[in-house]
């Protein structure tokens, strides 16, 4: 429940002003209430997708007609990732994913507005997320 509030935190403070370190961000953090770290913030801005654009941390946004519906990207233990797409469309995201051949996907399931990618770690996990955004970004 902390992290969630946390990691909500550092996405409200990112839509809404300039951060271009974690350092700058930990600060924040804490003048909020939250016991951080530069590691904590570091881990937190991974799992939330969080990139750099022009200097400053950016909460990748995407438009659906270019992306297959997909919308978000969590982490779900240390070898999912679960990824949200419009209803219908999970299919067709997922095939894109799959043609991309990653060597740290071992395998993945779609639904109908889910998809299930399954890694071998915590670290694939973590590359894995940034280049499933890269995929939808092309």
């Amino acid at each position: 429940m902390i992290k969630e509030k946390r990691q909500q935190t550092i996405c409200n403070f990112i839509q809404s002003q300039n951060i271009g370190t974690q350092d700058e961000l930990a600060e924040l953090l804490l003048n909020a209430g939250f016991s951080v770290t530069q590691s904590s913030v570091s881990r937190d801005l991974d799992e939330l997708g969080i990139v750099k654009a022009n200097g400053f941390y950016a909460i990748p946004q995407k438009e659906t007609n270019e992306n297959f519906g997909l919308q978000t990207l969590e982490t779900a233990g240390e070898n999912l990732i679960v990824a949200k797409c419009e209803a219908g469309l999970a299919s067709a995201a997922c095939v894109k994913i799959d043609r991309e051949r990653l060597e740290e996907i071992v395998g993945t399931i779609a639904g109908d507005d889910t998809i299930f990618i399954a890694v071998r770690n915590h670290k694939e996990q973590k590359a894995v997320l940034k280049k499933v955004w890269e995929i939808f970004e092309k």
